[in-house]
């Protein structure tokens, strides 16, 4: 073999070697993010979790890690404090932390643009509708968005709700107080039908959901949220998460079975129907008509006023603010 030809041969099996190395060396360093949900891993947090595991973040340029949250607002003080850079929160939550002590945090994308707010009756109370329950012992726990709510259902209801009996009670014993028939009633999100219900029936009951929705009470729940400062620093970070959660959304939307067995895979004590329920419930509070019209994550002014003169009144809070401080979703993907 001549020199030139080694040499060739060298440089040629150096490249390939180099070649090589690169594609089995890890990516460039991505974007570090802790995000927070707003509760415990159930099933209704399936599309975050099992994206996680299915790569969708990562995909987007961001090294995510994903913590349980202890309700909205305790998401809204960790994410304004800068314990997480992103969070789900009710969009309540925002409004009221944002009008009552300007905390810089804002919903950057909606979530469920249609409340699943509801009360749970047993079928074996003859209870059918909210008229239903005038005279009748409601429980509900101090603070309960149900409760401030309900003024407006029971308009849109025909109900008066001055003739229900709120009774304040432990939250983690709301179910079996119901089953127990011990309540007429409990406030619980229409999403967790599914797992309760199991309950029921092994208690020989069964239950019915009574959806706030279903009178025409629509305002906007469940949202993405970061701070002021993320939104002006880094917007192209921003904007990656937001593609990146609709992705995944769009693939447990798809793909529940999926989703809920890598997302049971890091929580063995979420049962897989209990999952797959909860993910099928979520969805019609996500892609709807509304979304539809108007996009994911994004809202339409009727809407976002009415949730406003809703959660205001509710909370107690000066209806003059401007609340359109506390949203901005122009980083969402398009259509």
């Amino acid at each position: 073999m001549s020199t030139t030809l080694y040499r060739r041969t060298g440089i040629g099996a150096l490249a390939l070697a180099l070649a090589i190395a690169a594609s089995a060396a890890p990516a460039l360093a991505q974007d570090k993010v802790r995000f927070q949900t707003d509760w415990i891993p159930s099933g209704e947090h399936a599309m975050y979790y099992g994206g996680w595991s299915k790569g969708i973040f990562a995909k987007h340029g961001i090294d995510i890690t994903i913590v349980r949250g202890y309700g909205s607002g305790d998401t809204v003080t960790k994410v304004a404090g800068g314990a997480a850079d992103f969070g789900v929160a009710d969009l309540a939550a925002v409004f009221t932390a944002r009008a009552r002590t300007n905390v810089p945090v804002k919903t950057i994308a909606v979530l469920y643009n249609e409340s699943p707010h509801s009360l749970f009756v047993l079928k074996s109370s003859g209870i059918t509708n909210f008229k239903g329950l005038e005279g009748k012992k409601i429980g509900i726990t101090p603070g309960n968005s149900h409760r401030f709510y309900f003024p407006e259902v029971a308009k849109k209801a025909g109900t008066d709700p001055s003739k229900l009996i709120w009774t304040n009670m432990d939250g983690a014993a709301m179910a079996a107080q119901l089953i127990a028939k011990n309540i007429d009633a409990a406030p619980f999100y229409s999403i967790h039908y599914y797992y309760i219900n199991k309950a029921a029936v092994k208690a020989g009951q069964e239950i019915l959901p009574l959806p706030f929705v279903a009178v025409g009470f629509k305002i906007y729940a469940a949202s993405l949220i970061t701070t002021d400062k993320m939104i002006q620093d880094k917007p192209d970070l921003v904007k990656r998460f937001l593609a990146a959660t609709k992705e995944a959304f769009d693939w447990a939307n798809a793909n529940p079975e999926e989703a809920c067995r890598l997302h049971v895979a890091r929580f063995p004590e979420v049962e897989l129907d209990d999952c797959m329920a909860s993910v099928r419930a979520v969805m019609p509070f996500v892609f709807n008509d509304h979304s539809k019209q108007v996009g994911w994550g994004k809202e339409s002014p009727d809407r976002l006023k009415f949730s406003w003169d809703t959660i205001a009144e509710s909370n107690e809070l000066k209806k003059d603010y401007d609340y359109q401080q506390a949203i901005d979703t122009k980083l969402v993907p398009a259509k």
